[in-house]
């Protein structure tokens, strides 16, 4: 079966929004920062499970993970886990119709869903800008 609107650009098509709005743009990166955490995970296990090799083994571990790049990782973990967060939750109020707008005939540009989930685009935007600065200050500044 032939589609209309065929993808022959593969993995750019994917990336590269187009036309699209910024909501495709938000798409993607939430997409990115989800994998982002996933890898984290997947890190985090293997770095804890290398107590079972012994006190030397972890003592190496852990005098790795002091290094300046893994703090820079750290705060890139924290952005990603942050807005991953924030725009789930503004996903999930989509979802349930909170930011859908009233009924009307589907004629694009769909003009209630952007005057509705805009706003709370913005939002949370905003409060995930807040949430990494106060983050980068705590990991950067205060923890030391």
């Amino acid at each position: 079966m032939a589609y209309k609107y065929d993808n022959h650009l593969g993995i750019i098509g994917w990336l590269g929004g187009g036309r699209w709005g910024i909501e495709r743009y938000l798409y993607i990166i939430h997409r990115l920062a989800g994998l982002g955490i996933l890898l984290f995970f997947m890190l985090h296990i293997f770095e804890s499970s290398l107590r079972v090799f012994g006190p030397r083994t972890w003592a190496a571990a852990m005098a790795t993970m002091k290094h300046p790049l893994f703090e820079i990782g750290e705060f890139l973990v924290f952005i990603g886990f942050a807005f991953h967060a924030l725009n789930g939750i503004r996903l999930i109020l989509i979802e349930l119709g909170f930011a859908v707008g009233k009924a009307e005939e589907p004629t694009y540009p769909y003009r209630t869903s952007l005057n509705t989930q805009r706003p709370l685009m913005l939002i949370v935007m905003v409060l995930s800008a807040i949430l990494i600065l106060a983050g980068g200050y705590n990991i950067f500044f205060f923890a030391k």
